[in-house]
């Protein structure tokens, strides 16, 4: 069966600033968190291109192959695991307008864990913690300059 994790943030730059910055080639690297003992092995393609693959490798010699498989530039883009850890993942990234320069970030991810339903709160836990930490790179990319001092 599968389940759905949703996490939003308020980001302070339109949702066109916003999807620019996840197409950079640094955007993956960048919202991945410290503790994730992961690096991105190859990618294929342009940057959040339908068909684009990417490959990440995972510890124990893992690799997680996704696909993006939809996008609308400046609102959306999705990416589905091909092979890796789950047995279904698909990710929707959303960019909702919110004023010219505001925008309501959202990361939508429908999955099933790799093991049994018991694997499921462990799973939800780890995306938590994984999402606050992309929402708050993303948050900090676009907060004034003396914000992003104070921060760091």
């Amino acid at each position: 069966m599968s389940r759905t994790f949703r996490k939003e943030s308020i980001i302070e730059a339109s949702a066109e600033e916003v999807f620019e910055w996840h197409r950079r080639p640094e955007a993956l690297p960048d919202l991945t968190p410290p503790w994730e003992p992961v690096t991105l092995e190859s990618v294929k393609g342009e940057p959040l291109a339908v068909g684009t693959e990417v490959v990440i490798r995972m510890p124990f010699g893992m690799r997680w192959h996704a696909r993006h498989t939809a996008l609308e530039p400046g609102r959306m883009f999705r990416d589905e695991q091909v092979k890796g850890p789950f047995r279904r993942w698909v990710h929707t990234h959303s960019f909702e307008p919110l004023g010219p320069d505001r925008c309501r970030l959202i990361d939508s991810v429908e999955y099933q864990p790799p093991l049994a339903w018991i694997s499921d709160w462990y799973v939800r836990r780890r995306l938590q913690k994984m999402f606050d930490y992309r929402h708050a790179v993303t948050q900090r990319a676009f907060a004034p300059e003396s914000d992003r001092v104070r921060s760091e």
